[in-house]
């Protein structure tokens, strides 16, 4: 049986990447998901993070790949739905939830093309 391991080099690039990405566009993220959504008192942040982490260590346990973005701001929105469903920004929520299934056909062309592209150089 072969053992699949990551090369270090790999984790290091997308580390690298998503640093990058987080310090360009992420403020952007982090005001939407933390101040236009609803409003977060710091028991309603507690409860975000544990079902966050919950759900997440259950989807590692079963193999099962997630986003962790989507199960924070999933746990955001439960949250101020229980105070109230008034409460959320549902106009916010419905373009985040929109934009999450934009990025999937968008990536696979985009994964198409580069291969295309580097297959066609190479």
């Amino acid at each position: 049986m072969t053992q699949f391991a990551v090369p270090a080099w790999v984790m290091l690039l997308c580390g690298a990447v998503m640093g990058l990405g987080t310090a360009i566009g992420g403020w952007r993220i982090i005001r939407t998901i933390g101040f236009k959504l609803t409003k977060l008192e710091p028991v309603h942040g507690f409860a975000v993070e544990s079902s966050s982490a919950v759900a997440i260590l259950l989807a590692s346990f079963l193999g099962i790949p997630l986003s962790t973005t989507h199960c924070i701001t999933t746990s955001i929105l439960g949250v101020g739905a229980i105070k109230r469903l008034s409460a959320v920004r549902w106009g916010v929520a419905g373009n985040i939830i929109a934009a999450w299934i934009i990025t999937f056909p968008v990536c696979g062309a985009l994964g198409y093309f580069f291969t295309w592209l580097v297959g066609t150089i190479f």
